[in-house]
């Protein structure tokens, strides 16, 4: 066999190992893009006992019900300082992105998961009221979340909009407590102020 033949590859083929190699390369790179994808998007924090919500002032740590808490690119924009705007309700997480649209759009927005906390509904003198969690691994993205709405548990503004990760655990919930489900790009201004004024 003449050894000069053996590397001679017409210019319209591609050996198999640069095909493979270029596949490996481009897989790579997809992993990649894939695994970057959100990596600038801001972790949730814990909220501390003294932290008062940012949209109706009260103290966070003393009321039942879903917290919330909204990560902005420039704070000051919305909160003044440079930290995240944080929330004793879903309701009033959600009334002060819709009051704010105008000047900042979260980048992204927290709201107590109820999927991965210990759920407790406990009867008040009036009405049953969820448990409280303000620990940063208690919060899950919000437009990953499915809500509870308007169920006959109540939070730190009375009516509550009550989110869970798990799709089955909201509807468990809902059958229990009543309410309607729907999605994070569902819930609008219109709703969350009847709610707030029920």
């Amino acid at each position: 066999m003449d050894p000069s033949t053996l590397s001679t590859v017409p210019p319209h083929l591609v050996s198999r190992r640069a095909v493979l190699g270029g596949v490996a390369t481009a897989s790579l790179g997809a992993i990649a893009g894939c695994l970057d994808d959100g990596a600038d998007t801001p972790a949730a924090v814990e909220i501390e006992d003294e932290h008062d919500c940012d949209q109706c002032t009260m103290r966070i740590a003393d009321h039942p019900g879903p917290a919330g808490q909204a990560h902005y690119e420039d704070p000051s924009d919305t909160v003044g300082d440079d930290r995240p705007a944080r929330f004793c309700s879903s309701l009033c997480t959600y009334a002060f992105t819709f009051d704010n649209e105008d000047e900042a759009e979260p980048e992204v927005m927290y709201l107590t998961d109820y999927s991965v906390v210990e759920e407790s509904v406990e009867e008040d003198d009036d009405s049953p009221v969820i448990g409280r969690h303000l620990e940063a691994d208690a919060f899950g993205d919000a437009t990953e979340l499915t809500m509870v709405v308007d169920s006959e548990v109540e939070g730190a503004m009375g009516a509550s909009i009550i989110p869970f990760s798990d799709a089955d655990d909201a509807d468990a919930f809902a059958d229990e407590y009543g309410g309607d489900r729907e999605d994070h790009d569902e819930i609008t201004q219109e709703l969350v102020m009847s709610l707030m004024q029920s």
